[in-house]
C-alpha cells in the first residue's frame, strides 16, 4: 500500500528540506518522492540531510509543472494549514490516512506539500480531492516542511499497519487519473462556452466551483465515459443547429 503513495514537494526553496523529507519518508516505509520545480536539486546538502535515505533522492522524479506531476494520480491530497475558503473536504492527518488505506488502497495517491513560506497555492489546492491539516497549537502552528512530511508519513504507516490484518478485498474500481480529469474539465468548459452559459472573458468562479463538485465525486472510468458522452452529445446537437 505504501508503494502506491507519492509525496510531492512543490517549488521547494531549500535543498536541506528535500533531504530531511526523504529521511522522514524512509523511516516510515515510503519511498516515492516527486519534486515540482525545486530551486536547487540535486544538491549535496539534500544528500547530507537525507542521512542514508539518498536512495529516495536518487529515485525522485522531477517535473517542471504540477500538471505533469499529477497526470497519473487518481486521488490527490493537499496539505494546507488553512482552508483558503475552498469547498473541499478537510480532514486531519489521521482521518485522511485511514481513508486512503480503507477506500483507496488500490489507487495511485499523491500527497502534496507546498513551499516552505506560503504552502500550496489556491490553484494547486483546487486540484485536490481532499485537504489535510495537522491540528497543531493554534498559537504557534508553524511546522517545518520535513516535520509535516514526517507526521503525515507516520499516520499513513500506522493506518497501513492497522489494516494489514483486515480483508480489504472487494470490487476494484478504476478511478480516473488527474490527466483524464483535466481533459474532462477542458471539454466541460468548451461545452459551456458553446451553449452560452460560460464566458471566458468573465469567468468568475464557475470552473473552480465545478472542479470542487467533481473532485468530491471522484468518478471512475465508466462514469467518466458517461460524462464525456453527455458533453459530446450536447456539442453534436449544437453543431446541427
Amino acid at each position: 500500500m505504501l508503494d502506491s503513495i507519492n509525496i510531492i514537494l512543490s517549488h521547494t526553496s531549500h535543498p536541506g528540506n528535500i533531504g530531511a523529507a526523504a529521511r522522514a519518508m524512509k523511516t516510515m516505509g515510503l519511498s516515492k518522492m516527486i519534486l515540482v520545480k525545486p530551486k536547487n536539486f540535486p544538491s549535496f546538502e539534500a544528500t547530507v540531510r537525507a542521512s542514508k535515505a539518498d536512495d529516495v533522492l536518487s529515485e525522485a522524479r522531477v517535473f517542471e509543472t504540477m500538471d505533469d506531476a499529477l497526470k497519473e494520480f487518481t486521488v490527490i491530497v493537499g496539505c494546507s494549514a488553512r482552508s483558503r475558503h475552498l469547498d473541499v473536504p478537510v480532514l486531519t492527518a489521521r482521518e485522511i490516512s485511514e481513508k486512503i488505506v480503507t477506500d483507496y488502497h488500490s489507487q495511485s495517491v499523491a500527497v502534496m506539500f507546498g513551499t516552505e513560506n506560503a504552502g500550496l497555492t489556491n490553484e494547486e489546492l483546487s486540484r485536490c480531492h481532499y485537504h489535510v491539516y495537522i491540528p497543531a497549537n493554534p498559537d504557534y502552528s508553524s511546522l517545518n516542511l520535513a516535520s509535516a512530511v514526517q507526521l503525515i508519513s507516520y499516520e499513513l504507516r500506522v493506518a497501513v499497519l492497522g489494516n494489514s490484518a483486515k480483508d480489504i478485498e472487494g470490487e476494484k474500481v478504476e478511478r480516473v487519473t488527474a490527466e483524464q480529469m483535466e481533459g474532462f474539465y477542458q471539454h466541460l468548459e468548451q461545452t459551456l462556452v458553446d451553449t452560452g452559459y460560460h464566458n471566458r472573458d468573465h469567468p468568475k468562479m464557475l470552473m473552480s466551483r465545478l472542479r470542487r463538485i467533481y473532485n468530491r465525486v471522484t468518478p471512475d472510468n465508466s462514469e467518466m465515459q458517461i460524462l464525456r458522452g453527455i458533453l459530446s452529445s450536447i456539442q453534436k446537437t449544437l453543431n446541427k443547429q
